[in-house]
Parts: structure tokens; C-alpha cells; sequence
């Protein structure tokens, strides 16, 4: 990155920690995913239990090693062998974990969360349940407000999963929500009637009753979708 380039970027994730704090979520700098995996151990205490929500982010730092260690109690959701029944139980338990671990779909500068979700397990434990909530978010994640968060997951954030996770919808195919082709400003929550779809939860995080439940750690790279 251009050293110019790079004065900017760090400006825009200075203002970003500075929103998130003022809505009263922990918020922490890593200058690398090696840097953020450590962060993240240290939101870990020996013996504790954890869950997590996909995350192309979470792979590329390297999370799943760590959180397998043995160190910990791990409810995974990619245990080889797991029966559909049995992956919703690692669900479930997941809700009680002490630590829940996830990325976001995007954060804007004024320190709000923005995610979309499917079946809905990974935002319900990131508004209660947790005792903690660790989010892992690359730089390439921050937006200026709400409504580019919402056209982030329309273009980005969704199209990508719907393509990695081999669902049969329209973004995974054309790389952009449906909703986006209507010659009126989509609302929130169009787009597709397939039941692959992975859009159906909206949640926008802002000023947190319990503070500090949730901690944010922004990655001075590109991490995941």
C-alpha cells in the first residue's frame, strides 16, 4: 500500500475505534492477522467455552487452530462427522457460550455493526446471550454509514458466501442482489424468494446497554467477504 494510501486507511480505522467506543464496544487496532489472532487469544481464559459464526475472516487468521488447542471448550460446527442434528445443537450451545466469536458484514465510521443473516444463529448470539462477543473485522470492512453497509452486502458480503457456500441464488450467479436491478432504491430487506437465500436476519449494532460486552478488533488488512 502507498504510504499516502496507508496515512488514509489509518485515519478512517482511527475514527472507526473512536465510534465503536463511543457506543460503548471495546474496540482494539491489530496491524496483522498474526496480531489479531493474539488479540483474540487474550479474550480467552483457560477452560472457557466458545462459539463462533462462519467466517471466511476467522480461517484467514487462523481462529479455528486456536480455539481447538485444547485449551478450551470448543462447540465446532465443522467437526468432521456432525449429523444436521447435532450441528444444531453445537448451534445452540453456542448461544451460551462464554465467548462467541464472529466477523461482521461491514462497520461504519460512526461505530455501528452491520450484519445479515440466514438461519440467524450468528446475530442472536451476538445481541444476548455470550457472556462476550469478539468481532474480527479487516479494514476493507468499513463503511460510512448504514446504507453503505446495506449495498456492501448486497454486492459484496452476499454474493460471496452465496458463491463459497454453493447456494442456488440469483447474487451467486450475477455477483449482486436482484433487488439492486428495480428501478427503485431497493428497501432493506428485497431481494430473492429462493429458499437458499442467505439474507433473511438484518441487525445494526449501536450504542450497547452492557458495555464493553462486545469487543472489536480491526485488522489493518483484507480479511474475508
Amino acid at each position: 500500500m502507498h504510504p499516502m494510501m496507508e496515512e488514509l486507511t489509518m485515519k478512517r480505522i482511527e475514527r472507526t475505534i473512536e465510534g465503536l467506543r463511543r457506543n460503548r464496544m471495546e474496540a482494539v487496532y491489530a496491524k496483522d492477522r498474526t496480531e489479531a489472532r493474539e488479540l483474540l487469544k487474550s479474550y480467552l481464559n483457560p477452560g472457557c467455552s466458545i462459539g463462533c459464526g462462519g467466517s471466511v475472516t476467522l480461517d484467514e487468521i487462523d481462529a479455528l487452530s486456536l480455539f481447538r488447542c485444547g485449551d478450551y471448550r470448543f462447540f465446532d460446527r465443522y467437526a468432521a462427522g456432525l449429523t444436521a442434528d447435532e450441528v444444531k445443537t453445537v448451534y445452540h450451545n453456542a448461544l451460551s457460550a462464554d465467548v462467541y466469536v464472529m466477523s461482521s458484514n461491514a462497520v461504519t465510521e460512526n461505530g455501528e455493526l452491520y450484519n445479515v443473516d440466514g438461519r440467524g444463529n450468528r446475530v442472536a448470539a451476538l445481541i444476548y446471550g455470550p457472556e462476550r462477543v469478539v468481532v474480527v473485522v479487516g479494514y476493507n470492512k468499513i463503511v460510512n454509514s448504514i446504507d453503505d453497509a446495506i449495498l456492501r452486502v448486497k454486492t459484496v458480503a452476499a454474493p460471496a458466501n452465496a458463491a463459497r457456500l454453493h447456494c442456488k441464488t440469483p447474487c451467486a450467479h450475477t455477483g449482486r442482489c436482484i433487488s439492486l436491478d428495480k428501478q427503485h432504491v431497493p428497501a432493506l430487506c428485497e431481494g430473492c424468494e429462493t429458499e437458499a437465500r442467505i439474507c433473511a436476519s438484518y441487525v445494526v449494532s449501536g450504542y450497547q446497554r452492557e458495555a464493553n460486552r462486545i469487543k472489536v478488533i480491526i485488522v489493518g488488512e483484507s480479511l474475508g467477504f
